[in-house]
C-alpha cells in the first residue's frame, strides 16, 4: 500500500482511530473481491472511499456494517473488535448504513420508516406494553417528536403520512439518511448518496453530511463524484482490485501516479468526474 501522510492541521477531529479494517478479504467462488483491504478513519473526519467499478468498495461496505462475513482479516469499531459481528451487533456500537439502492419499507409511511429504526424499545416488550404502558406512552412520543424534527431537517415533513415506496429516488435517499440518523449514530457508511439525484440535491446532501460531522458524526462514504469529494471530505481512500491502493487528500491523490493509472487518469483524461 502507498500511502500519502495528512498534514498535521488537516480536517476536524482529535485524531483517535474510530473504525479499523486490517487485510478484510472476501472472495466468492475463488476471485477476490476484497484482497486485504486495510485503513482507518479517524473520529469526527468525513473520510471517502473511491475507486474503479469493481474495486470492492460495496462489498467492504457490507462488511464493516455486518451485512456480510469476511474470509480473513479484523475489523475494529473503537476498541472493540467487530470481525463478523452480525448487523444489529454492530449497530447497537453506533454503526449505521445506508444503500446505494435504497431500501425504504414501500408499505410503510415516511414517517414509520424512522419509527423503525431504534432498537430495544420499550414497546418490543409485552411486559411493559401490559405492566408498563406509561413508559411505553412517553418513549413512542419521545421517538415521534424526534422523527418529526428530522423529518422536517431533510426536508421531508410535508410526506410524512405518503408511503415510502412512493417517493422519488432523491427522497428515498434522504430518507435512508434520516432513518439512519435516527439512531444517533457514531459513524455512518453512505454508499454512493449523490447517485443518481439532481445537482441542487447533491448540494442539500452535501450540506447534510457536514451538519452531520459538525454534530460529532463520523462518516465514511463511497463516492465517484470526486467534486463532492474534493469539497467535503477531510480524507480519501483508494481500493483497486480489493486492496487499499493509498490514502491522503484528494489534491494529493491527483499526483500519486499509482492511484492516476488506477482510477484517476480517466477522469482527468475525459475532463469530468464520475
Amino acid at each position: 500500500m502507498t500511502s500519502v501522510t495528512m498534514p498535521e492541521t488537516g480536517g476536524p477531529g482529535d485524531g483517535s482511530v474510530i473504525l479499523r479494517c486490517e487485510g478484510i478479504t472476501k472472495a466468492f467462488q475463488g476471485v477476490h473481491a476484497v484482497n486485504g483491504a486495510a485503513f482507518d478513519v479517524v473520529k469526527g473526519q468525513v473520510t471517502a472511499l473511491i475507486g474503479p467499478n469493481g474495486a470492492g468498495k460495496t462489498t467492504l461496505v457490507n462488511i464493516l456494517s455486518g451485512s456480510m462475513t469476511c474470509d480473513r482479516g479484523h475489523e475494529f469499531i473503537g476498541g472493540t473488535e467487530v470481525t463478523n459481528w452480525p448487523s444489529h451487533r454492530i449497530a447497537r456500537l453506533g454503526l449505521m448504513r445506508t444503500f446505494q439502492l435504497s431500501r425504504e419499507l414501500g408499505g410503510l409511511t415516511v414517517l414509520e420508516n424512522l419509527l423503525v429504526a431504534p432498537h430495544q424499545q420499550p414497546g418490543e416488550s409485552l411486559f411493559n406494553v401490559f405492566f408498563r404502558p406509561r413508559l411505553v406512552k412517553r418513549q413512542e412520543r419521545a421517538y415521534v417528536e424526534r422523527a418529526l424534527d428530522l423529518l422536517d431537517t431533510y426536508g421531508l415533513y410535508r410526506l410524512r403520512d405518503n408511503r415510502a415506496g412512493e417517493l422519488s429516488g432523491g427522497q428515498k435517499k434522504l430518507l435512508e439518511i434520516s432513518r439512519a440518523v435516527m439512531v444517533s449514530p457514531q459513524v455512518l457508511l453512505l454508499d454512493e448518496p449523490m447517485a443518481g439525484v439532481n445537482p441542487a440535491l447533491i448540494d442539500r446532501i452535501g450540506g447534510y453530511i457536514l451538519d452531520l460531522q459538525r454534530s460529532g458524526v463520523t462518516v465514511l462514504m463511497i463516492e465517484h463524484n470526486l467534486n463532492v469529494v474534493e469539497q467535503i471530505c477531510d480524507h480519501v481512500i483508494v481500493l483497486a482490485e480489493g486492496r487499499t491502493l493509498a490514502t491522503g487528500r484528494l489534491s494529493e491523490l491527483r499526483q500519486n501516479e499509482q492511484v492516476v493509472k488506477a482510477y484517476l487518469g480517466e477522469v482527468i483524461d475525459a475532463g469530468t468526474d464520475r
